[in-house]
């Protein structure tokens, strides 16, 4: 684990912009940007149209170190370039920006109230090549839809399992089992939720570090005994479907949690933008996301 990067994780004041967007969620990404699906004619022609989206927003005068800790990428994001760098390298060299990598590969059929996540084949040779492109840490993610307490515990088990593999390859997990923002048990998904996490995180030997991507709480500091685990390097929050401005809002209610957006980071973006406009609109979002970010 990289000591420097490992530091402006834990103790940098800023977010994570999330930009990794895989196969299921590219082409909703694209056409929010204003790229419709009859643009492209194939898979590869959809990776490089968001990779150059991808790149316009880390190549972006607004986007730096000084407001923004850290970057997910893509697996293809990650294989690729931006100005003759590897991306997580050009990354953290040109804009001091901590590079993560999605693991995952998708969700599986609802069951019990919950997403798991598929399976992830190959992943101790993910996990080699991340660290040999410079990455710091990983992100998997899993879907609570209900307030179901086998569902639950399958996520939250199957979440640490894989994040034991990954902190022994050198590497920080961003643990993510989000629960969904139209779930009607939201809140007491939340209680069931926190519980498991606390006895996971109470298990992890004393040098293992995790972070946690979680839904914004229906009660403001919620997750506020998550910070404070001496198991926990960050904990973030992702923006769930809510817009910029809803999510901004509910992150001032939680102290010491941070953004970890993606669609809110991109909203208002277009390719069909002057460079002068987009790097604007970057920048306005940028801030009100650092600003929600510091309470």
């Amino acid at each position: 684990m990289d000591a420097v990067m490992k530091d402006k994780m834990q103790n940098g004041r800023g977010f994570i912009a999330a930009l990794d967007q895989s196969g299921g969620s590219t082409p909703k990404a694209l056409r929010l940007y204003g790229v419709e699906e009859d643009q492209y004619s194939n898979e590869s022609e959809m990776f490089d149209l968001i990779h150059e989206m991808r790149t316009r927003i880390i190549t972006s005068p607004a986007f730096g170190g000084d407001r923004i800790l850290g970057s997910i990428l893509f697996e293809q994001t990650m294989d690729r370039n931006i100005e003759g760098q590897g991306s997580a390298e050009f990354l953290w060299n040109e804009k001091q920006v901590v590079p993560f990598l999605k693991v995952d590969k998708g969700l599986a059929d609802e069951a019990d109230g919950v997403q798991i996540m598929k399976p992830i084949p190959g992943l101790d040779e993910l996990l080699s090549r991340a660290t040999a492109n410079g990455v710091f840490g990983t992100k998997m993610r899993s879907v609570i839809k209900e307030a179901n307490v086998t569902g639950i515990n399958a996520v939250v088990d199957q979440q640490f399992e894989i994040a034991r593999q990954i902190i022994s390859s050198g590497l920080v997990p961003i643990v993510e089992p989000e629960v969904d923002i139209h779930s009607s048990t939201k809140a007491d998904a939340e209680n069931l939720l926190r519980d498991q996490i606390t006895q996971q995180l109470d298990s992890l030997p004393t040098s293992d570090h995790v972070m946690l991507k979680l839904t914004l709480p229906n009660q403001p500091n919620f997750y506020a005994d998550l910070i404070a685990h001496p198991r926990v390097l960050r904990v973030v929050a992702l923006s769930g479907g809510y817009s910029r401005a809803e999510a901004d809002t509910l992150l001032r209610e939680n102290h010491n949690m941070i953004a970890s957006f993606s669609r809110a980071l991109t909203e208002g973006l277009s390719a069909q933008q002057s460079d002068e406009a987009f790097n604007e609109t970057l920048n306005t979002s940028i801030q009100s996301i650092y600003d929600a970010s510091l309470t």
